[in-house]
């Protein structure tokens, strides 16, 4: 099979693309494109378990746990004590955390819009649909 038509390829390279985008407009916030999706996470919940944000985010546990390590020494996220289970750690974002939301948020949207503005609209939210279908769980995974 020809490289350009090898699917795991073109995804290579368009996520290359786009995690370059990601990484350069985060950067002006001290995050990369993985603490983006811990702190989006945890803005959308309030606080989660590592081991629930793993599952969310698809990463191996000791990904997120190496995420959360240089996450909470910037000062982004707190690892508290479950109330509910005292063997059980919640992670949530710090003021300073919540201070980066709106703006960070703006910026992605922003960058999605740009990406995306290089398709027509039918043709980006075909590929939004593609996509998620693509990445969706097999019934074996369910």
């Amino acid at each position: 099979m020809e490289l350009r038509n090898c699917i795991n390829y073109l995804l290579t390279v368009a996520q290359h693309e786009v995690f370059l985008m990601f990484s350069q407009r985060l950067s002006d916030y001290g995050i990369t494109p993985g603490q983006y999706g811990v702190l989006n996470c945890l803005w959308s919940r309030g606080s989660a378990s590592p081991k629930e944000i793993a599952q969310l985010l698809r990463l191996e546990n000791s990904t997120v746990s190496g995420i959360l390590d240089k996450m909470q020494k910037r000062g982004l996220v707190d690892r508290v004590l479950d109330p509910n289970d005292r063997r059980s750690i919640r992670v949530a974002p710090t003021e300073e955390g919540e201070a980066i939301r709106d703006d960070v948020l703006r910026t992605v949207e922003a960058l999605n819009e740009e990406i995306l503005g290089r398709f027509p609209p039918e043709e980006a939210a075909q590929l939004l649909e593609l996509l998620r279908r693509l990445g969706a769980p097999s019934e074996e995974e369910e």
